[in-house]
């Protein structure tokens, strides 16, 4: 299975290689590292033999040898130069040539460490690709493999997606899966006056979702968790993270089919986050040539 991955000559370009190298550790995944040229660049091919080279030419050898230098032992990985009219088109054309599973790219630079800021690539990415979307947050240096996914289970159109891969990932990985249902207070205390009341349908649908995870999953391994605040950046706040931690999330009902659409709510939960988030398109069906996990 391949990963394609964003790379940037930068603390971001650093984070997508950090993330995709710790996904891809216990299911022996290949990065390809994707250097995207801008429509105005010239296309520049490799000059092994060390012969004199141009100023553009040497950039791009230049960043082939930093990205593979950040990949870590034991990962297999290739570096890749693609013209594209934008980075966002040129990371979606390479999935879909290498039959890819996922793509990885870190969040913008300017956001808090361990924390989401999405830019323009992320942000295109979100509404257009075919495939699920990884995202670093800024800083992200971990080397170890993950040790739990936690899944945002939804009620909405995009959540069965979701919740087939949180499921199959947590078991392909031998991880536990923990199910978290987000309730915003002052959202419901608009519309109805029994706080209690108002809990029990999300109550009563993560446990149905518990049900299905529990009877595909060994024994133990799988955990729901209702958090609330009042408001969502509240209730992420209100949960335990893991170093180790990656969440699984659905796309909007707005999404085209079998494409991603990044909704009101998936925002907030992107914007408040500490750990690595993957967005998993509308309809997306695994397939098991090419999963992500």
């Amino acid at each position: 299975m391949r990963y394609i991955v964003g790379y940037t000559p930068n603390e971001r370009g650093a984070d997508a290689i950090a993330l995709a190298a710790v996904i891809a550790r216990t299911q022996d995944a290949h990065l390809d590292l994707v250097y995207v040229l801008g429509e105005q660049a010239p296309y520049v091919a490799f000059n092994p033999e060390g012969n004199r080279v141009d100023a553009a030419e040497q950039q791009v050898l230049t960043a082939r040898r930093e990205a593979l230098k950040l990949v870590p032992d034991g990962v297999q990985a290739t570096f890749h130069v693609r013209e594209a009219d934008s980075f966002a088109a040129g990371l979606i054309e390479a999935a879909v040539e290498h039959a890819a599973g996922l793509i990885v790219v870190g969040a913008a630079s300017n956001g808090l460490f361990k924390r989401f800021t999405v830019g323009s690539v992320a942000n295109a990415l979100l509404h257009a690709s075919p495939v699920p979307v990884a995202l670093a947050p800024r800083g992200y240096q971990r080397s170890e493999p993950l040790t739990r996914l936690t899944l945002l289970v939804g009620t909405r159109q995009g959540a069965n997606a979701a919740l087939e891969v949180g499921i199959s990932s947590a078991r392909r990985r031998n991880v536990p899966l923990r199910l978290v249902s987000l309730v915003e207070l002052d959202e419901l205390r608009q519309k109805v006056f029994d706080l209690h009341d108002a809990l029990s349908p999300a109550r009563q649908h993560v446990q149905t979702v518990l049900a299905e995870a529990a009877d595909r999953l060994p024994e133990g391994r799988v955990s729901v968790t209702l958090a609330h605040g009042r408001s969502i950046e509240e209730a992420i706040d209100s949960l335990g993270w893991e170093d180790g931690e990656l969440v699984v999330i659905g796309s909007s009902r707005l999404a085209q089919h079998r494409q991603l659409f990044l909704g009101a709510t998936a925002n907030k939960v992107l914007r408040a986050l500490p750990v690595p988030l993957v967005v998993v398109p509308r309809d997306y069906e695994r397939v098991d040539t090419r999963p992500w996990p």
